[in-house]
């Protein structure tokens, strides 16, 4: 059964229906709006907080750093964890202004509604993008800005931190604090003392003293390799010249770095210094990398020979291979081949592929004049081997480690004095020429004569009781 409604109700009644909708629909949106209104309130209160505490503890932070007397590179950490939580607070003031700018968003829309009593037909109201507040994208983007900034915090202290120590070893070098250490290198089996290796060391104070490891690399990027060779090398003549007033023929030998082997200016001005101290050369020995020598210029290998004309002896190190031409090595001035000993053990035990029996090697050279020193010998049992190889030289722990040098060493020797004038001879002591005896008596460095007894006052010779004759021989 339909309902028929006169003309012009249905309408009016369908205009009603949509405005008590509308109302229903503006209600709920209210408080859908007031429920984000009183979220946004909670998260703003929450990030209040921490915003706060995090203040509370990089103003705490920053005081005790100020208080703490640190070097710049000392402080870093604690600076990096102050920068750590200024970015987390900036972080979170970024968060309460948008915060902020959606609630005055929200506001404004709110204000823009129809009064809820008006029975006009309301436009449908324009969407509002919904501002979502995910608390773990937050976190994510906040660990990676602080890991980044930590990283980069991190690197910066360790580039002023190497800056500084550049710096220092820089000083040092150039005010000459290097020392020299020397360590043995021993007869097999004897364990006789047949030179010695100049290691050097740098004092950057008095409390630090840098080994070669520590400083080397810094010294070869800044190019200062040369001007720690020269003072190597005149440190190693010093020694050199001590070892020259000494018996046994000593030697020692000392290390250039890469960068002076691949200058041929480098190489000149360290064949100048040698040319200076020639007469102390025949006790020192160079080393040189095998690496090194195999890749040297013309121009390096007739340095090379200049210097082995001037009586300087050469020895190849830090052998990688035992593929050796003994006579080619000899005629370049090597004169000496330094193994490290677990190269010669591998070799032995046939770890190393070599056309050379091991038990062949020491002999071989030998053939050729060149001695083999094994180096790094760390044990006895390490040294045991070495001579059951037939090993002739050894250096490494086992036998001594380096020691610094006294410093009498490097001190100038002194002059000889001059031997005083003779005494005048007494006109009555002078005997006529052609007297007896005077022809087969020798004569003395200061021009008096030598007689089996002294003579008397009186001119004839005194007489000494056999007593004393006998205490004068064995004296």
């Amino acid at each position: 059964m339909a309902i028929i409604l006169p003309g012009g109700l249905g309408p009016a009644l369908g205009l009603l229906a949509s405005g008590a909708g509308v109302m229903v629909a503006m209600r709920t949106f209210e408080r859908r709006g007031l429920a984000r209104h009183e979220q946004a309130l909670a998260g703003l209160g929450e990030v209040k907080v921490r915003l706060a505490t995090n203040a509370i503890r990089l103003d705490a932070l920053s005081q005790r750093v100020e208080q703490m007397p640190m070097r710049d590179a000392d402080a870093a950490p604690a600076r990096a964890a102050i920068h750590e939580l200024t970015a987390e607070v900036g972080l979170l003031g970024d968060l309460i202004h948008q915060v902020a700018t959606t609630l005055a968003d929200h506001e404004t829309v709110l204000a823009r509604l129809p009064e809820p009593a008006s029975a006009a037909p309301a436009l449908p109201a324009p969407a509002i993008p919904e501002v979502v507040l995910d608390p773990e994208a937050v976190r994510r983007a906040r660990a990676e800005q602080q890991a980044a900034e930590r990283a980069a915090a991190a690197k910066a202290a360790q580039e002023a931190a190497e800056a500084e120590r550049a710096a220092l070893i820089g000083r040092a070098l150039s005010e000459g604090r290097i020392e020299v250490h020397l360590q043995p290198i021993v007869s097999l089996p004897q364990r006789r003392t047949q030179g010695y290796e100049a290691l050097a060391r740098l004092r950057l104070d008095e409390n630090t003293l840098l080994l070669p490891h520590e400083f080397l690399d810094t010294i070869e990027t800044r190019g200062f390799g040369p001007t720690l060779d020269a003072l190597v090398l005149t440190r190693a003549l010093a020694i050199a010249r001590h070892l020259a007033s000494k018996d046994g023929g000593i030697f020692v030998s000392c290390n250039f770095s890469a960068a002076t082997w691949g200058s041929s200016r480098a190489l000149a001005a360290l064949t100048r210094i040698l040319d200076k101290y020639r007469e102390h050369t025949g006790h020192l020995v160079i080393e040189m990398p095998q690496t090194v020598f195999r890749n040297l210029d013309p121009t390096s290998l007739g340095l090379l020979g200049a210097m082995s004309a001037n009586g300087v002896r050469f020895a190849l190190d830090h052998v990688v291979d035992l593929r050796l031409d003994p006579r080619a090595l000899f005629d370049r001035g090597m004169r000496f081949i330094k193994a490290p000993a677990t190269l010669l053990r591998d070799h032995a035990e046939g770890k190393v592929v070599s056309d050379i029996a091991a038990g062949d090697l020491a002999a071989m050279l030998g053939r050729a004049s060149i001695t083999l020193v094994a180096e790094h010998v760390e044990d006895n049992p390490l040294a045991a081997d070495m001579i059951e190889l037939g090993v002739t030289m050894g250096q490494g722990q086992a036998f001594s480690p380096p020691r610094p040098v006294k410093p009498e060493v490097f001190a100038e020797p002194e002059a000889a004095p001059a031997p005083p004038a003779a005494p005048a001879v007494p006109a009555a002591q002078v005997r006529p020429p052609g007297a007896a005896n005077d022809a087969a008596r020798p004569v003395l460095a200061h021009g008096a004569s030598a007689s089996p007894a002294a003579a008397a006052p009186d001119g004839r010779p005194e007489r000494l009781p056999f007593r004393s004759v006998l205490r004068r021989a064995s004296a």
